[in-house]
């Protein structure tokens, strides 16, 4: 399946080009696709923080490119650059609170620094690294995508309907998706119906995102607003709730975009099957549970206003942006190690020993 999984790859977001991170502008999709480039880490931080980039592991991705990009600045200054460098790994991490991604990719960048040698060029070094962390997302996807369709087919052959949250395609990641890869191989195998996908207030990531990657590939979506989606569970057969994570802690409790918890919630009363897809760079085991991730809260102003213009009464807004889900809502987590079933802290544990599969 992989080759048939690559052959409909149409969606990329990311792209490192001659010295430059180019990003695909999220902020106007679907209306506009327009390509920025960045050279300094500073920049890619805002982008991050500015929401042109979004997805956990594609903030990831684009904070290891941003390294790159500070290193070549600090080594042109001349003096300690590696003590210079440091300013840049803080400001990329404040970007984001909430994804882990960003911080194992930082972590991840910073080890390749420790392991410097006296003849390594620094320089590609560290960009060999970077690319690397894009092409294992990619690859960890595809592992995922596959994992998810034999769960579907095995639980229900049929072509049947799927409801999703948020964007969690190729915009979000690498290339192909974490939960949206999983919705795009089953398409490819015959075991779609129709996907229900969520608008995904404030940001409307469902709408412009979600509904864009799956459209410009002919899957039949629908679109809803958040809070139809246990009318649609109670009134259209669906089967499966399947959501991507910003970060998942040692006992399998889940962070995603705001509403995913209570999907999981109405998921449940109505016997619907809820599987969360996440690359096992997701996976915090520093943090016992959820009860310990911190959950950004955004400005008040992107609910209180719509293109500039205010549109709600003179009161505060609470935009808390990502929520948890508790393990026992959660059927499965897929990932490109393997699979958890009603997942608990034994169950990450012994995945989290394993190789990556792909």
């Amino acid at each position: 399946m992989r080759d048939q999984l690559l052959a409909a790859e149409k969606v990329k977001a990311i792209e490192w080009r001659d010295g430059f991170l180019y990003l695909l502008d999220q902020r106007l999709l679907p209306l506009e696709e327009r390509w920025l480039a960045f050279d300094s880490a500073a920049a890619v931080a805002d982008a991050i923080h500015d929401m042109v980039v979004r997805g956990a592991p594609a903030i990831g991705i684009s904070a290891a490119y941003g390294v790159v990009l500070g290193a070549r600045a600090r080594l042109a200054a001349g003096g300690d650059w590696r003590a210079a460098l440091e300013e840049d790994f803080t400001r990329l991490a404040e970007s984001r609170p909430t994804a882990v991604n960003l911080f194992w990719a930082l972590n991840r960048m910073r080890e390749r620094l420790a392991r410097l040698k006296a003849k390594d060029d620094p320089l590609a070094a560290l960009e060999a690294e970077a690319v690397e962390i894009h092409q294992s997302d990619r690859e960890a996807n595809l592992t995922m995508a596959q994992y998810g369709v034999e769960l579907i087919r095995k639980h229900q052959g049929n072509p049947q309907n799927i409801l999703t949250h948020c964007n969690t395609g190729a915009l979000a990641t690498g290339g192909f998706g974490t939960a949206l890869g999983v919705i795009r191989a089953a398409w490819l195998d015959g075991l779609i119906e129709r996907v229900y996908a969520d608008e995904t207030r404030p940001w409307l990531q469902g709408s412009r995102l979600t509904a864009w990657e799956l459209a410009g590939e002919g899957v039949p979506v629908s679109l809803n607003v958040d809070s139809a989606a246990a009318h649609l569970m109670k009134t259209q057969g669906i089967t499966w709730v399947i959501v991507g994570a910003d970060r998942i802690t040692a006992n399998g409790d889940v962070a995603n975009k705001i509403g995913t918890y209570q999907l999981a919630v109405c998921a449940m009363h109505h016997g619907v099957r809820f599987m969360v897809v996440a690359p096992s760079s997701t996976i915090d085991m520093s943090l016992e549970s959820g009860e310990d991730i911190p959950i950004e809260e955004r400005a008040g102003s992107e609910l209180l206003e719509m293109g500039g213009r205010r549109v709600a009464a003179e009161v505060a807004a609470v935009n808390p942006v990502f929520d948890v889900t508790p393990a026992d809502l959660i059927d499965v987590i897929v990932t490109e190690r393997g699979i958890v079933e009603r997942p608990d802290a034994a169950k990450l544990a012994q995945l989290m020993c394993r190789k990556r599969l792909h």
